[in-house]
């Protein structure tokens, strides 16, 4: 079979010919229709996370979309699934391969006619955004909801969902006029720029321009996170799901107790088998609706090695 290869950590993946892989006890073999490249696959691969320099070499891939290569318990072979891999954390192949051996508790089997690309495109981000809002920033009918890092695949995601979910008022903030396009255009009621002269004062002024803000969902941290505190309305809520505009945020104790705002934490490795799951055919059904969708490109498994710093979402498809 063809398959993406890290044979050096913190280089592309190079594509050659692998032995298609035989599943043991309990797991299952899946003919692989799209694999994305994820953040977390460029991390695992760079050997600076905090899981430690990955044993290579190996096929990357945290998670796919396919069909089952052959019978599993309770599933005919051509079973459409969704499916994740702990490649690059642990010894292990992933997706990127034209077949994979995924454990069976990784497994979500998908409704007939789900866009395997798009599901694909979708995924943990997805889950991340849809529980972000729900479970952990527990939001309301009627809510103004702040979505930071809009034009990533998270932001995207969290814009559609926001309103899905009930929100009242969606308020975009990123750093390109492409991605406040794309906000509006996904239902964004107001955008924000992220300008690079900013500071957290003018910044939360420009988030505080409209309705009291009262849930930000927060994949960037750093200055904006500091500016969109000082937005919320006294007792709302932030969650934090990431870092991508810096590890520290510079906010003082006086924001934080002067309107009792709730900082909370998120990630999807706390979630059980059953929450991902769940979360997972939630936002699957949105996106067979309509209602949810994402900017991503289709690229060729064969080109994995020109996509693999692409910006923006690249699924891979056999």
């Amino acid at each position: 079979m063809i398959a993406a290869e890290i044979r050096e950590a913190g280089e592309p993946p190079v594509v050659t010919d692998r032995p298609e892989p035989e599943p043991g006890p309990g797991g299952v073999a899946v003919s692989v229709t799209a694999a994305p490249i994820t953040p977390l696959d460029l991390l695992c691969a760079s050997g600076t996370s905090y899981f430690g320099r990955p044993a290579t070499p190996y096929v990357p891939g945290v998670q796919g979309v396919g069909v089952l290569t052959r019978p599993a318990p309770m599933h005919p072979a051509g079973t459409p699934v969704w499916f994740a891999t702990a490649a690059g954390m642990l010894p292990g192949d992933g997706s990127m391969a034209e077949h994979a051996v995924v454990a069976s508790a990784d497994v979500v089997v998908l409704p007939a006619g789900a866009d395997h690309a798009l599901v694909a495109a979708l995924g943990l981000s997805a889950v991340a955004a849809w529980r972000c809002l729900t479970a952990t920033g527990e939001l309301a009918a009627g809510e103004t909801v702040l979505v930071l890092g809009a034009g990533g695949v998270v932001g995207q995601s969290a814009v559609q969902l926001a309103r899905v979910a009930g929100a009242g008022h969606v308020i975009a903030c990123a750093r390109s006029d492409a991605a406040l396009e794309g906000a509006r255009r996904l239902g964004a009621d107001a955008t924000v720029r992220l300008e690079p002269g900013d500071d957290v004062e003018t910044l939360a002024r420009r988030f505080g321009a409209g309705p009291p803000v009262d849930l930000v969902l927060d994949p960037v941290w750093g200055l904006p996170a500091a500016a969109a505190l000082h937005a919320l309305r006294p007792g709302g809520r932030l969650v934090n799901l990431g870092s991508s505009a810096g590890e520290q945020c510079p906010v003082s104790s006086a924001v934080l107790r002067s309107r009792s705002l709730r900082i909370r934490g998120y990630t999807n490795n706390e979630l059980s088998g059953d929450q991902r799951r769940e979360a997972l055919l939630t936002v699957v059904g949105h996106a067979m609706t309509g209602a949810l969708t994402v900017d991503y490109a289709r690229v060729a498994l064969q080109d994995a090695a020109r996509a693999w710093t692409r910006p923006g979402r690249v699924v891979l498809v056999p």
